[in-house]
């Protein structure tokens, strides 16, 4: 059995708040000049952070390692009220790259809170989202990480108690979970939608679709990318071997024996020329039958922090209309095709 065809999973790859964050980054560089600081890694994806990181842009994880009066930006990931605080204190210029999925769900938590509520957060201890949250209401929050933790975490009110989750999970063990919590407390609030963002969603969907067919699927995304990792989880339990790559170079020959068909996935965080790369391997050994698969199309975008808006509007305005400040900064973006 030889390897005769390759599926693109479509959509892959950056989702609109990564595409946002990334932009955040370019955009600052190019109003205000490098250096600028990001806290924590802007994306998870250490090849977009080399690439900012080329460009000027310098990655530190606490706010003591930022000189005061800087440039600061905040990763997609979102950050507790304590840092915006220590930015304060620091007299440093904060734009905000926090993805609005990620602000959505540190809205509910606070209102959630305001109600008497305690809130039941499911999600992965120690990811910079979780932290962010957890921060915004110490003390109320309990922390779920599975569906033993669920039959076992303990609220004081359990007929007052909400709940709340990561944006990058995996969506069938999510529902798992808070289907245990809905069990164990009747009267428990959720948000009116998901907080499992669209993006995580579509891509696992399309994963699905793609694990019928091929036996082997390669997600493109790095290890600490919670939903690159959830995509590896998703194409396994739905039948197909998966393995999470950094890039083409990673990519072991073994896995390909006795497989006629691979499928292509890459995490939200994962940019498109690291697919392309994926792509020329399989090319270069043979496979000519190369196939997207598209299950829905995406439209979502975000605009600008308004930090950073203001400032490109004041800019323009000064400058008059030729003026190059207020021009729309380029982006580590690609929208060309693999095919």
């Amino acid at each position: 059995m030889a390897l005769k065809k390759l599926l693109l999973a479509k959509p892959r790859g950056f989702c609109a708040g990564v595409e946002r964050a990334i932009g955040v980054v370019n955009m600052a560089l190019e109003l205000y000049g490098a250096p600028v600081y990001v806290r924590k890694e802007i994306v998870h994806n250490k090849h977009v952070i080399e690439d900012l990181a080329a460009k000027g842009a310098i990655f530190v994880e606490e706010l003591d390692e930022v000189p005061g009066g800087a440039v600061v930006i905040f990763s997609a990931h979102g950050v507790a009220p304590q840092v915006r605080g220590e930015a304060q204190a620091k007299h440093l210029r904060v734009i905000d790259a926090t993805c609005p999925l990620v602000t959505k769900v540190h809205l509910e938590a606070i209102r959630y809170a305001h109600e008497g509520r305690s809130i039941i957060l499911v999600g992965h201890a120690g990811h910079d989202e979780i932290i962010g949250t957890m921060g915004e209401v110490p003390g109320r929050i309990f922390l779920v990480g599975d569906v033993e933790q669920a039959e076992r975490v303990r609220v004081p009110d359990p007929d007052h108690v909400a709940v709340t989750t990561q944006t990058t999970l995996g969506v069938d063990d999510t529902r798992e979970i808070i289907g245990v919590l809905r069990r164990r407390f009747p009267k428990i609030m959720a948000p009116s939608t998901d907080d499992i963002c669209y993006a995580t969603q579509n891509r696992q969907d399309a994963v699905k679709a793609l694990a019928r067919e091929a036996q082997l699927v390669l997600v493109i995304g790095s290890d600490n990318s919670s939903n690159s990792r959830r995509l590896r989880e998703v194409a396994e339990s739905s039948g197909a071997r998966a393995f999470l790559i950094e890039n083409a170079s990673k990519i072991d020959p073994t896995w390909l024996v006795g497989v006629e068909c691979v499928a292509i996935t890459a995490g939200a965080s994962a940019p498109e020329y690291l697919v392309r790369q994926v792509v020329d391997y399989f090319r270069g050994i043979g496979v000519s039958e190369i196939r997207e698969v598209e299950t829905t199309e995406e439209r979502v975008t975000f605009t600008p922090p308004p930090e950073l808006a203001l400032e490109m509007a004041r800019r323009s305005v000064s400058s008059g209309p030729s003026g190059q400040p207020g021009a729309q900064p380029s982006s580590t973006t690609e929208k060309s095709s693999v095919l």
